[in-house]
C-alpha cells in the first residue's frame, strides 16, 4: 500500500478504501476507514499521490509530539552494558499530493487504538500519546498498517543495575522506514540514573533496501531544534 500512484486508482484493504478519481479538470479525493469519511476536490493538473507511513502523533487531533511506550514487561539492564530489544508502535498513514517538487498532505488515517496519558505531575507534566508494546528480543510479525517496530539499543552507564518500564520519543526525531512487509524505526535510549534517560533515533533502515518515509514536519517546514527527549522523572 505504501508507494506513489498515478489518478485514477482505488485501494481497498484492511477495511480501508481509498479512491482518486478524475472529474474533468479536477481530482475526487474519498477516504472511508472504521466510522470516517473524507471527501476533497484537488484543483490540480496532475494526480500523483504518495502514501506512506508518518509519525503517529496526528490523530485524534494534535496534542503533542511525544510518544510514550510502556513495556509490557519490566526490563532489568546490567549495568555498564548494551541491549537492544524490538518494541510496537501505532501507525498513521499520511497520504500526500505531490507536485512541482512540494508535497502536500491531504489527509490522515489510522486503524490504532488512540489514547494519551501524562509523564510527570500534572502541573509540569508532559502529554504523550500512549502505547503499549511486549518486548521482543527479534522482529516480530505484525501488520504494517497497523503497527510499526521500534529497534531500540539501550544503553546503561551508571554502576548499578536498573530497571525500565516504558520510553518516550519526540516525534520530532523519528526516521522511518517501510517496505511491503514492514514499518520500522531505529532509536537509542541513553540511562543516566535509575530515574532518568535520554532517547534519540538513528536515521538507518532496520532492513536492507527500506524506503525512507517523508517526514511530516519537513512537508510543513517546521524548524527542529530538540529531537532528543529526557525522561527525568522515572523510567
Amino acid at each position: 500500500m505504501y508507494r506513489y500512484y498515478d489518478a485514477p486508482f482505488k485501494i481497498v484493504k484492511d477495511g480501508i478504501s481509498l479512491t482518486l478519481e478524475q472529474e474533468g479538470e479536477r481530482l475526487l479525493y474519498r477516504s472511508v476507514y472504521a466510522d470516517k469519511r473524507v471527501e476533497k476536490i484537488l484543483l490540480a493538473d496532475r494526480g500523483k499521490v504518495l502514501i506512506n507511513p508518518i509519525e503517529p502523533l496526528n490523530k485524534p487531533r494534535e496534542l503533542t509530539s511525544y510518544l510514550l511506550i510502556e513495556f509490557e514487561r519490566t526490563l532489568v539492564v546490567e549495568p555498564g552494558s548494551t541491549k537492544s530489544i524490538f518494541v510496537t508502535y501505532p501507525i498513521e498513514i499520511g497520504v500526500f499530493i505531490a507536485g512541482s517538487n512540494q508535497f502536500e498532505l491531504i489527509d490522515i488515517l489510522t486503524l490504532a487504538k488512540q489514547k494519551f496519558t501524562l509523564y510527570g505531575d500534572p502541573r509540569s507534566g508532559v502529554i504523550c500519546k500512549y502505547w503499549k508494546s511486549e518486548v521482543y528480543s527479534s522482529i516480530p510479525a505484525v501488520n504494517p498498517l497497523h503497527e510499526g517496530i521500534i529497534e531500540l539499543s539501550i544503553t546503561n552507564t551508571t554502576t548499578g543495575w536498573v530497571e525500565v518500564t516504558k520510553a518516550i520519543f519526540n516525534a520530532y526525531g523519528m526516521k522511518i522506514y517501510y517496505n511491503d512487509n514492514l514499518v520500522s524505526m531505529r532509536a537509542t535510549m541513553k540511562i543516566m540514573s535509575g530515574r532518568s534517560a535520554e532517547t534519540d533515533f538513528v536515521d538507518a533502515p532496520l532492513e536492507e533496501g527500506m524506503k525512507k518515509s517523508l517526514e511530516l514536519y519537513t512537508v510543513r517546514r517546521l524548524p527542529v531544534v530538540a529531537p532528543k527527549f529526557v525522561m527525568e522523572v522515572g523510567i
